[in-house]
């Protein structure tokens, strides 16, 4: 017997070990739940999908669960419930995809394993090994080298995959198990019930579409282009003083807008080969042009790789003087603005389903690269300069090349003198230490004398602006490449036609939570594994 103090100790430590607990639990679900909040928040769809996801398991574990079911079906149900697990997602494409691919791939497989053991056993034992091994070497080799095709990579490499599995377990299972067709039906039957579930969940129970959300993903991208243009112009002309703030951040709502479009290849590719096979869910049932999706998705790439140049403007170490920019903000904001209107218009038209103005390339635009070219002439001097400083110039900076030569070749040939012991030690560290002082101060002057260069060019502080503006005119320049991209969409889609009067009404608010959730929202549909 222990004496009772020591039963009070153990109690008090057994007491204090689970006070420690439970704080520590405490301060993990409060890590946990805002996580949990703003996941949910961001899509509401993600939480129907995980209760469609349970409820799948659910129906699917009553073949084990019910003693008539299990007496049917067998210890094979648990094939049910991995398809159910493998097959089920986010989309109804995702899901029809990976359903269909699982189904097909199994049934080929039982059939072709079928043949291959009915050919088998009108030999003897020994011949069929043989025979078994070879037709498992052959068809694994051949069912591989198919998944090298672009085709079947794309679209079919999930059921060569289940296939090869389905094929091999069959077949060589049959070698040992005399009773291996009843498994095989037992197999398939729970394949196609677990197939049969996902695919009653996908597209009869709050159905998620693919092609929808490729639709939408693109509406979002031209607004989140056409902001990202509005505000950089707006910021380079902004008259508040920004160098104590951050040059560049993840949270710049300017690179968040641009940044769902640089991102967005794999994504829309994806979604498009999932769009492909799902049904005509449309009230017309046209069958839409995803993969012309995909080519306009790539054209606005390559329009935002230019927004993207268009943001760096704002974050050059060299910039042009405000007094300078003032002189031709007007023009710059007008075409910003009328480009932004374009780029809204065109992802209005692609939200109705409907074909954009005949005059989207609006008369306002024109004016306003008029009028900046206009500005641009009328201040030669900013982007020309004086020849004559401009030559004064050029020759001070060469003068201090050349006086610089001279020393850098005496010290490139200059001989240290031998000497013995402590004074060779000594002028050695002396020396050194001279070097490594020079060497610091010529790293701290470089970059200092390399802006001193620059900027003693005259037309040098109208040189950031140059860049800045022939990055406006390159936007209008891609801007043709876009609208015919969506013109191209619209009929191939078969839009209806543009009818006059009808107006554009966009919520800034709603498009900018829009584009946040569609930058977060990482959508669990895999790709054909």
């Amino acid at each position: 017997m222990l004496p009772e103090g020591i039963y009070v100790i153990d109690r008090a430590r057994k007491v204090k070990l689970i006070e420690i607990f439970a704080l520590n639990t405490r301060k993990l679900l409060g890590l946990i739940w805002p996580t949990m909040w703003k996941v949910g928040r961001e899509d509401p769809r993600r939480v129907i999908h995980s209760l469609k996801v349970g409820l799948s398991l659910t129906l699917v574990s009553l073949l084990y669960l019910m003693e008539p079911l299990f007496e049917g079906i067998g210890s094979n149900a648990i094939w049910a419930v991995m398809t159910v697990v493998v097959v089920l997602e986010f989309t109804a494409g995702a899901t029809l995809c990976k359903g269909l691919n699982r189904g097909i791939g199994t049934l080929i497989a039982g059939s072709l394993a079928f043949f291959i053991e009915y050919i088998a056993t009108t030999s003897g034992r020994a011949f069929r090994a043989v025979f078994i091994g070879t037709a498992v070497f052959l068809i694994g080799a051949a069912a591989t080298y198919m998944r090298f095709f672009p085709y079947i990579k794309k679209n079919y490499d999930y059921g060569v995959v289940i296939f090869l599995l389905t094929f091999n377990l069959i077949t060589v299972s049959s070698y040992r198990v005399e009773n291996v067709l009843k498994i095989a039906h037992d197999r398939f039957y729970t394949i196609a019930i677990g197939c049969g579930i996902c695919l009653f969940m996908s597209l009869l129970i709050f159905p998620n579409w693919s092609g929808e959300d490729l639709h939408n993903s693109t509406v979002l991208k031209l607004e989140g282009l056409a902001r990202a243009i509005e505000a950089c112009v707006n910021k380079y002309f902004d008259e508040t003083d920004t160098e104590g703030k951050e040059r560049s951040s993840l949270n710049d709502p300017i690179y968040k807008s641009y940044k769902a479009v640089l991102d967005s290849k794999s994504t829309d590719e994806t979604l498009a080969l999932h769009a492909s096979w799902e049904p005509r869910h449309s009230i017309h049932c046209y069958r839409f042009p995803w993969q012309q999706y995909v080519k306009l998705g790539a054209v606005l790439r390559h329009f935002g790789y230019t927004v993207v140049a268009l943001h760096g403007c704002l974050q050059t170490e060299i910039q042009t003087p405000r007094s300078v920019r003032v002189l031709f903000k007007d023009p710059c904001v007008r075409v910003a603005r009328e480009v932004s209107k374009i780029l809204i218009e065109l992802g209005d038209s692609i939200k109705k389903r409907r074909h954009c103005s005949p005059e989207i390339l609006s008369v306002h635009l024109q004016k306003a690269l008029e009028d900046l070219n206009a500005a641009i002439k009328s201040q030669p001097r900013l982007f020309l300069g004086n020849n004559n400083n401009q030559a004064t110039n050029m020759l001070a900076l060469a003068a201090v090349t050349a006086t610089q030569k001279p020393e850098k070749v005496s010290r490139g040939v200059s001989l240290s003198s031998v000497k013995t012991d402590t004074s060779a030690l000594f002028e050695w560290r002396n020396k050194r230490n001279n070097e490594q002082s020079k060497e610091n101060e010529r790293k701290t002057l470089r970059p200092t004398l390399s802006k001193i260069a620059i900027t003693s060019l005259e037309f040098s502080e109208a040189l950031p602006f140059a860049a800045f503006a022939s990055l406006i005119v390159e936007i209008v320049a891609r801007l043709d490449l876009v609208i015919e991209e969506v013109e191209e969409l619209g009929r191939k889609a078969s839009f209806k036609e543009y009818e006059e009067g009808e107006e554009i009404s966009v919520n800034c608010r709603d498009l900018e939570m829009a584009t946040a959730r569609n930058l977060q929202n990482n959508l669990p549909s895999h790709g054909v594994e």
